[in-house]
């Protein structure tokens, strides 16, 4: 019977943890999705001035992530999180106050900062209370929430804006983060002790008398790289989609993000379970293949049809390579690096979205948006070769090893 409670998944913490982080990014994509259009309009913006805006958030909320990786190991984490929701809170609903384009910026700074703290608190949370044989499956369950988040927070922020205004999105965003401060209290998902990290630093201090600082995990550089890469082609999305609907004349085109959630919701449990049972290169190679396909679709996309097409391809490859990339993090790290292996994950997210919206830009602006998604592809090969390169020559050095221990 505790075997069976110990490999249960779907515990009240659980549910609760993956709600939470829906909110939180559901708060972050609603305004994410409208602040280029609010910071033309209203500070009458240059495009240098919009990517600051995004640019900013990230680079602050980097910071915050590195912090709070080092800070999780001796402050409690309720009250990191508590911290840090507060902070996302007050500068959400002030964000309709700023008089000023460097007011605005201030503001982004203190949500980053906000964002970056509990965005990393979250997902270890629920890293730990995970069983260790379901890492994939539960990653990719919990990794829904933010996928979800990705597609129905621009939907929503943009009809917001359309129809009642900043103001009245700044209001709703505030709401989203406040409802997570009585979740978190009623299903009391941040005051038990993780049972691994609590039996590992027990044995560890038996073992030696004093806490072992855990080393730096190497081996999560490259599925952070990979992230990054996948996450250029999201910037070029998120940035752009609504600015290529002007150019191809299709006023739907924000159906982009309705229709890419469908195929989200149905490989996210799928690919955790392949991850689980065959390992990353059974999902991450076809998936790459679907992102390629979604964006050179899109490149060529001037109907509603098309448009359809792309976004259920990129649903299909994107929900499914992200969740494994973060439970091959921290599927080789050990429960004390979980909080490193969840920053670097949500940060190489940051990093690719603003470096991806530059670089994007610049080549949309020397050139057109149908153009631009086709380097979006092209990133997307890039990936594929990385990595079929990094698998072939780790293969090569064990053909080798064991040859070696034959002779």
């Amino acid at each position: 019977m505790l075997l069976e409670d110990q490999e249960r998944l779907w515990t009240k913490s659980f549910i609760s943890l993956t709600i939470c982080s829906f909110l939180m990014f559901l708060n972050l994509q609603m305004l994410l999705s409208t602040f280029p259009a609010y910071v033309k309009n209203e500070f009458h913006a240059g495009d240098f001035q919009v990517s600051l805006v995004t640019s900013v958030f990230a680079a602050s909320a980097i910071i915050a992530r590195f912090l709070t990786a080092g800070l999780i190991k001796s402050v409690p984490r309720d009250k990191l999180l508590y911290v840090g929701l507060i902070i996302a809170t007050i500068t959400t609903g002030i964000y309709s106050l700023a008089e000023s384009f460097g007011g605005l910026l201030t503001m982004r700074v203190g949500f980053g900062l906000g964002f970056g703290i509990s965005s990393t608190i979250l997902p270890t949370l629920a890293s730990q209370i995970i069983p260790v044989s379901r890492m994939g499956e539960g990653i990719g369950y919990f990794g829904l929430s933010s996928s979800l988040a990705m597609s129905f927070g621009p939907i929503v922020g943009l009809n917001v804006m359309r129809t009642y205004g900043f103001s009245k999105l700044t209001i709703v965003a505030t709401l989203t983060v406040v409802l997570i401060l009585p979740i978190l209290l009623f299903s009391r998902a941040v005051s038990k002790p993780s049972v691994h990290v609590h039996g590992q630093n027990k044995a560890a201090k038996q073992s030696s008398g004093k806490q072992v600082k855990p080393k730096f995990n190497h081996k999560m550089w490259f599925p952070a790289l990979l992230n990054a890469i996948l996450c250029i082609t999201y910037s070029g999305l998120l940035g752009f989609i609504a600015l290529f609907g002007q150019f191809i004349h299709l006023e739907q085109v924000g159906l982009f993000f309705l229709f890419n959630v469908i195929t989200i919701v149905i490989v996210r449990p799928i690919s955790g379970r392949l991850f689980d049972r065959r390992g990353h290169a059974a999902v991450l190679i076809p998936a790459a293949i679907f992102v390629v396909a979604s964006m050179t679709v899109l490149s060529y996309t001037r109907s509603l049809p098309l448009l359809i097409v792309s976004a259920l391809l990129y649903g299909l490859g994107f929900g499914a390579i992200q969740p494994t990339l973060q439970a091959w993090m921290i599927r080789t790290s050990t429960p004390e690096q979980y909080g490193t292996a969840n920053s670097m994950f949500y940060n190489s997210t940051d990093f690719g979205v603003a470096i991806g919206s530059i670089i994007l830009g610049l080549i949309a602006s020397f050139s057109n948006y149908s153009v631009m998604y086709r380097y979006s592809a092209g990133f997307m090969i890039l990936f594929l070769l990385l990595y079929c390169m990094v698998q072939f020559g780790l293969r090569s050095k064990k053909r080798v090893r064991s040859a070696n221990l034959e002779g």
